[in-house]
């Protein structure tokens, strides 16, 4: 392995550890915040972060020579992301136990599989098919708490906003594939167009901005980090590697890792039909990512 490629596992890893700690984050962070009040303070704090990042000769001048059509989409679609898709995903994270929400929101790789061939016009494998087929027993399992053949879902709403948040995400992500944004511009326009919004919603729903130590603490963490500096640990990885797919690899450790974290810091008893559930879903992303090549 070349210097430059253990430059690029390095930055991976460090990307994969910061997801790996957000599932935990968000759980910890619901205890002293509304999903808004959380989506709102973390949105504010990446966008001050993308802010900074732009001061930059490079990425100022990559924002000006943005257009102004991409611009106006770009402040749009953070209307999805980050706005709708992280105020879906803490509602599901304060109905369900971190680890449940945790691995049904790793399905959405099956997900935008599924989304990209009808609106992308792509051909679906049968492989494909059979992948989300095993992805989505794991959640079934995972669901019914480790009784599939029941199909008695424990927390409805809870499962159904986690399924939503993969839909909302993957829809993010076909739209960025029409667009030739640089990423990080991309990013801080996302953010400039939903931290008004959220803020606005905030305030017209009466709830009070963060004031304790506690909920700072948890926004700061969740909108440096999961928002802001694992994103351009994982882009500049990308763009060193000689290998996309040995970095991309990388991302299968985030679960089980974010297991541990949940179990050690959070204190919650990770469940054997947890472990089940995401094993079925990892080895239907597995089977969907050999589909593929």
């Amino acid at each position: 392995m070349t210097h430059t490629d253990r430059r690029a596992m390095q930055l991976g890893l460090g990307a994969v550890l910061l997801w790996s700690t957000v599932a935990t984050a968000f759980s910890l962070s619901l205890n002293h915040l509304s999903p808004l009040q959380l989506v709102t303070l973390a949105a504010s704090v990446s966008w001050c972060f993308f802010a900074l990042r732009l001061l930059s000769p490079d990425r100022w001048q990559a924002l000006r020579a943005t257009s102004t059509k991409d611009r106006l989409i770009g402040l749009l679609v953070g209307w999805m992301n980050p706005g709708l898709y992280y105020l879906v995903l803490f509602a599901a994270y304060d109905r369900l136990p971190a680890q449940e929400a945790m691995a049904i929101n790793y399905s959405w790789g099956i997900t935008l599989a599924l989304l990209a061939a009808p609106l992308l016009k792509q051909k679906l494998k049968l492989g494909a098919l059979f992948a989300a087929a095993i992805s989505y027993t794991g959640i079934v399992v995972i669901a019914t708490r480790g009784a599939p053949l029941s199909l008695d879902l424990a927390q409805p709403l809870g499962v159904g906003l986690a399924l939503l948040s993969t839909l909302i995400w993957s829809g993010y992500w076909i739209i960025n594939t029409r667009l030739s944004l640089n990423p990080e511009v991309n990013l801080f326009l996302n953010f400039s167009g939903a931290a008004p919004l959220l803020l606005g919603l905030l305030w017209f729903s009466g709830a009070p901005f963060p004031h304790t130590w506690q909920a700072w603490a948890g926004g700061v963490y969740i909108g440096l980090f999961e928002m802001g500096i694992a994103f351009v640990l994982w882009m500049s990885a990308m763009k060193a590697t000689t290998s996309t797919l040995r970095i991309s690899s990388l991302i299968f450790l985030s679960p089980p890792l974010s297991l541990f974290f949940i179990w050690i810091v959070a204190g919650e008893p990770v469940r054997a039909y947890t472990l089940l559930g995401l094993v079925l879903i990892l080895a239907g992303l597995w089977l969907q990512r050999r589909a593929e090549h």
